[in-house]
């Protein structure tokens, strides 16, 4: 799939669950999501602009997906008001056979930066799956976020 086709496949409204584990296997949060992908300059960019819950708090979030021509490489900033509420995640990463895989890194505190990497995977035109991973210095990564979303039909 080139890159234009999945930024075509991704415009539209969607909605699902996600789902967050603060420490490895250990389930914290699942609730509602709903999404929307967006065409940026005439579809050069994709803004994806999400809103659920945290533990029964609002929570809202956007990220500008990019393509980069010369290096090839994926490239997305993230921001949201639970995960990211202090900067901006920049991850750039390939292709893969049905969407894309992301890596960045951001800051604990006096700790070493942390990883984050971000799959987007779509499984069909009306299922996406967005998964990401925590990687903590030193140590295996760890699922922490997990979006299923399905495309919320066009209203006529």
């Amino acid at each position: 799939m080139t890159h234009e086709d999945l930024f075509r496949s991704l415009i539209g409204r969607w909605g699902g669950t996600c789902r967050t584990w603060f420490e490895p296997g250990k389930l914290e949060d699942e609730s509602n999501v709903e999404g929307e992908f967006t065409e940026v300059f005439r579809g050069k960019f994709v803004r994806h602009v999400y809103r659920g819950s945290m533990k029964g708090k609002p929570r809202h979030g956007e990220e500008l997906i990019a393509r980069n021509g010369v290096t090839k490489q994926y490239q997305v900033t993230w921001v949201d008001d639970f995960h990211m509420n202090y900067a901006v995640l920049v991850s750039l990463g390939p292709a893969t056979e049905r969407g894309f895989s992301v890596n960045g890194q951001y800051d604990i505190a006096d700790d070493p930066p942390w990883g984050w990497r971000t799959e987007y995977e779509l499984k069909s035109v009306d299922e996406l799956v967005i998964t990401a991973y925590n990687i903590m210095p030193g140590e295996a990564e760890a699922k922490a976020v997990e979006t299923l979303y399905h495309r919320i039909a066009n209203e006529k």
